[in-house]
C-alpha cells in the first residue's frame, strides 16, 4: 500500500531516495484519486502519496493545479509528470 507522506519525509523519502520515486499528489475529497489509489497499491514499491491539503507548501513548490498528479522522482528531480486518473499500463509506463 502506498505511503502518505509529510512535507518534512519529503525530502528524505524523496528527493534522497537511490531509485526512481513515483508521488501521488492527492486530496482525500478528490474522486479520481480514489479512484486511482487501487492502481497505485498495485504498484506500490516505491510510492508515496502527498495530502496536497496538509501539504500545501509542496503543492506549491510543484506547482500542483489539479489531482491527482502523479510524478516520478529520480536524483532529486522530477522526470516525468501525470495528471488525472491513469490506468495501471500508463503508471508502470511512467516508472520505466
Amino acid at each position: 500500500m502506498a505511503q502518505v507522506i509529510t512535507s518534512q519525509e519529503f525530502d528524505s523519502k524523496v528527493l534522497q531516495a537511490t531509485g526512481p520515486v513515483l508521488v501521488d499528489f492527492f486530496a482525500t475529497w478528490c474522486g479520481p484519486c480514489k479512484m486511482l489509489a487501487p492502481v497505485l497499491d498495485e504498484v506500490a514499491n516505491a510510492v508515496y502519496k502527498v495530502d496536497i491539503d496538509q501539504s500545501l507548501d509542496l503543492a506549491q513548490r510543484y506547482g500542483i493545479m489539479s489531482v491527482p498528479t502523479l510524478m516520478v522522482f529520480e536524483g532529486g528531480q522530477v522526470k516525468r509528470t501525470a495528471m488525472g486518473a491513469q490506468p495501471k499500463a500508463n503508471v508502470l509506463a511512467l516508472l520505466d
